[in-house]
């Protein structure tokens, strides 16, 4: 039986193989008129489909007979150990999870302020853009914080502050792509030293002497490695736009960095400096390997970069967090797309590893496997957040596996180990426009569920059926707002933007979410992952750049009646040494992203139907969701609107990133943006869910929004739950909660 089951895999993967390569061979055939070159380019399409597919049609469930499937017990992910949070997941494999049990949902609501930490003194403005999420290691509390990106060490029963670490990076800072605090911190020990390691807004990684906060000097050059250096590429340590917002990894002695770039919705060129990912040595600062997210000539998906245009292009950087097996050796890199967020002409070809889940060995950097999950992107995908780590039972079987939340509000489930899907992907046809010069991929990845269904947890595409639907007339309304733009499903193209339409595509599950860079969260002891989403509406519009002089990109995003797009990304020009201001955070929506779209609502409502923000909670073992919930009070806009009055509306949930903590029993959660609470307060509350039926249990509330996911530690027999909250016209600050004594 074995036998016939592995016989079976074996022709599926030939006929699967032999399939892409006919697909690539047809698509050269029509593209390049010269044969001999056809011919030579068919051939090696034709090998590269044989090493690169990876199951995109038979699912592991179908499979699990096969000889050398794992049975033994695998340790996988468990969480945070010994009521600590070593990392910014919680683990290295981002589950966000801890067995803590002390707040449950009897006493969730009963919580109370512990202490409060605000960064203003850390920088020479205050942040209003606080996405950290704090670690707490061997009895002290690390985070960065502030526009200078400082780093602290504070008592995690009182929140004092025990030393504090600044870098001053001048014109170099200033420059910087992404700026303000960041995600946070890596905490490295090796039973005698402990060091905290993080990357500055101008793109080098320090390592700090965890006890005292001073450099180490034997790490790099007095503790620093500059990361624009031994990049195999020359970068400006200027004007280059690269640098990093989320956190280093570590495991074992290796600490792997990754790249961010500016907004790429507007590029200055369609040249542009490359996102490499290294991994160095974490107690030397020594380089041990990097891996060319762009691959060059004889590297592995080099061929997937017609007319050479690997060359030149840039971006394809991880700038969401990066996840590692220790026990494997394995880390994963959730690769972003190339340079050209929407308009992708000047790099033809499928352009690996943009959008990419791509596994390295930990020691050598060396690829074991991949899988990409957008094609040619121009949609502003990328990988925003971590891949899980987890181990989930399968038909009986125990797999290694992993799952990449998405901003396409699909989840996608591998064998960490080999790269198969755990449930089918297929590839299936898409729509193609005539944006002039434009390459499009015929085919585009699809996740299925456990059924065979698509496996969505959000709304995706746009569609009439979208639209808000309180009445009849503010539907009526809406259908004819939307009319002057283009509605489709999912990898519906961007479309050069006419002011008699379409102005542009309208999509969601698209650049703002689905799901962004908070990720999501997993229970190893139910193999249930939790992940928030929001229905954040993208205006995908090209248009001719406002000054030509300035780029060579035919094409930028923006639309018609605005204009171009002119602002960049999150935290831009917003740190202690740029000109931001008071550094607020940027309006969320194509609208507000100066001319990048037209205001899209109906007498003050948003134009989409709620839930406008939602957690979902997935079986994995099934392949399957299991409960959904708005997440979020009704807006005030919503709730009070003149036009809804009379009417009864459920709950709405928010927009806006959010993440998730998982604890014992409970599901926490707090809202995106700011609301009139129960009691008449400005703020917002935290929210948790019995993480069974995802049953509202408790709430508290907070002067400020979530602004950087939830983590928890036990401490002198305590549990403490801290998080980073802010917004506009409230600075940054770290809340630390607590039951009463």
């Amino acid at each position: 039986m074995k036998r016939r089951a592995a016989d079976i895999l074996k022709d599926a993967l030939a006929l699967l193989a032999e399939g892409c390569a006919a697909l690539a061979s047809h698509l050269l055939d029509s593209l390049d008129p010269h044969s001999e070159v056809r011919r030579s380019r068919r051939e090696a399409m034709k090998r590269h489909a044989l090493r690169t597919s990876t199951l995109t049609t038979v699912s592991i469930a179908a499979i699990a007979m096969t000889p050398g499937w794992r049975t033994a017990t695998l340790s996988g992910q468990s969480g945070a150990k010994n009521g600590e949070w070593r990392a910014y997941g919680g683990d290295t494999g981002h589950t966000r999870y801890s067995p803590l049990d002390q707040i449950d949902a009897g006493n969730f609501s009963k919580l109370e302020v512990a202490w409060r930490f605000k960064t203003d003194h850390l920088g020479p403005r205050p942040e209003f853009q606080f996405e950290g999420t704090p670690i707490m290691a061997n009895g002290v509390l690390y985070s960065t914080a502030g526009t200078r990106r400082a780093v602290v060490a504070l008592d995690p029963a009182t929140g004092e502050e025990i030393w504090v670490h600044g870098e001053r990076e001048g014109a170099r800072g200033a420059a910087a792509p992404r700026q303000l605090s960041g995600r946070g911190l890596a905490y490295w020990t090796d039973g005698r030293e402990e060091r905290i390691l993080y990357v500055t807004p101008g793109y080098q990684l320090v390592a700090l002497n965890a006890k005292t906060g001073v450099r180490v000097p034997t790490f790099g050059k007095d503790g620093i490695v500059d990361l624009k250096l031994d990049d195999d590429q020359v970068i400006d340590p200027l004007s280059s736009e690269i640098g990093l917002h989320a956190t280093p990894m570590v495991a074992k002695n290796v600490v792997i960095v990754g790249a961010a770039h500016k907004s790429g919705g507007v590029p200055t060129s369609k040249t542009n400096v490359k996102g490499y990912v290294r991994g160095f040595d974490v107690r030397t600062g020594k380089r041990l390997w990097i891996f060319h997210t762009i691959p060059r000539p004889g590297e592995f998906g080099n061929d997937t970069w017609e007319k050479d245009s690997w060359s030149y292009t840039g971006n394809a950087g991880v700038w969401g967090q990066i996840s590692i097996d220790e026990e494997l050796g394995i880390a994963y890199l959730p690769v972003e797309l190339p340079t050209g967020d929407y308009f992708g002409a000047n790099r033809p070809g499928a352009g690996l590893f943009g959008e990419t889940v791509v596994a390295v060995d930990l020691q050598t950097g060396k690829r074991k496997w991949h899988f990409q999950l957008v094609h040619h992107g121009i949609w502003d995908m990328d990988i925003p957040c971590a891949p899980l780590l987890l181990d989930i039972t399968v038909n009986g079987r125990t797999v290694k596996a992993l799952a990449q939340p998405t901003k396409q509000a699909s989840p996608s489930v591998f064998d960490r180990v080999t790269g198969r899907p755990i449930w089918p992907i297929e590839e299936r046809p898409v729509e193609q426009v005539e944006v002039p010069g434009e390459w499009y991929s015929p085919t585009q990845p699809f996740p299925l569920d456990g059924r065979g269904r698509p496996f969505n947890y959000d709304r995706q595409g746009f569609a009439i059926d979208d639209l808000l639907d309180f009445t009849p007339e503010l539907r009526e309304e809406g259908v004819k707002l939307v009319s002057r733009f283009k509605l489709g499903p999912i990898f519906t193209p961007p479309v050069v933007s006419k002011i008699e339409g379409p102005l542009a595509t309208l999509a969601v599950a698209s650049a703002g979410g689905g799901t962004n860079w908070p990720g999501g969260s997993y229970d190893p002891e139910t193999h249930i992952l939790y992940v928030s989403s929001s229905k954040n509406l993208s205006q995908l519009g090209l248009v001719p750049p406002r000054d030509p002089s300035k780029t060579d990109l035919a094409y930028v995003q923006g639309n018609a009646a605005t204009g171009a797009r002119t602002t960049g990304g999150s935290g831009a020009n917003a740190g202690a040494e740029g000109a931001g201001g008071r550094g607020a955070p940027p309006a969320t929506g194509s609208a507000a992203e100066g001319g990048g779209g037209v205001a899209l609502s109906v007498r003050g409502l948003p134009i989409m139907k709620p839930p406008y923000g939602q957690i979902s909670a997935i079986d994995l073992n099934k392949g399957e969701i299991i409960w959904q919930v708005a997440h979020g009070e009704t807006p005030d806009n919503v709730k009070n609107n003149p036009a809804l009055k009379g009417l009864t509306i459920p709950r709405t949930g928010r927009l806006g990133n959010v993440g998730t903590l998982v604890t014992k029993t409970l599901v926490v959660s707090g809202e995106a943006g700011f609301g009139t609470t129960a009691s008449g307060a400005r703020g917002a509350m935290l929210r948790a869910y019995d993480k069974a039926t995802g049953k509202e249990v408790g709430a508290v509330y907070m002067p400020a929004p979530q602004s950087g996911s939830p983590m928890t530690y036990m401490l002198n027999g305590k549990q403490y739950i801290v998080l980073a909250i802010s917004g506009a016209g409230y600075s940054a600050e770290l809340l630390a909660l607590r039951l009463p004594s």
